[in-house]
């Protein structure tokens, strides 16, 4: 089980990210009654987002090498700044963005930013993913 943690992570973190940024919030803007209401419930859904990846790349840092070694595992080598960069957009996203949009302030930069910062997080989560899947060898 342990091998395959990682994945599962990495499952979870991109899974996450591609479920609430890219069905949830789009069917809040197309189905809520105005765009406040449907704003307001997408940032508390990108916070909740926010511990997702937290709690994610934290386990994913800590499972990264065995217990008493130095060198990490194969896997966490190449995708190391893949996890910690997610883990930085996720935070600055979180305490540095979210509440210049909340605060309405300049929305259209700050929300082009967010959303950059959220599809740069996307690809680093699957990134992630894609190097924690175990390789498949033919034989």
């Amino acid at each position: 089980m342990h091998t395959r943690l990682p994945a599962f992570l990495a499952a979870l973190w991109w899974g996450s990210l591609t479920t609430i940024g890219l069905l949830v919030v789009p069917l809040l803007f197309a189905h809520l009654p105005t765009p406040a209401l449907a704003g307001g419930m997408a940032a508390r859904l990108f916070a909740a987002q926010t511990w997702v990846t937290v709690v994610c790349c934290v386990l994913l840092l800590l499972v990264s090498r065995p217990k008493g070694e130095v060198t990490q595992y194969p896997w966490a080598q190449a995708t190391m700044v893949f996890i910690v960069a997610g883990l930085l957009l996720a935070l600055l996203t979180q305490f540095g963005v979210a509440p210049r949009i909340v605060a309405r302030q300049d929305l259209r930069l700050w929300h082009t930013v967010g959303s950059l910062m959220y599809a740069v997080q996307w690809v680093c989560a699957g990134m992630a993913l894609w190097r924690t899947l175990p390789a498949r060898h033919p034989q």
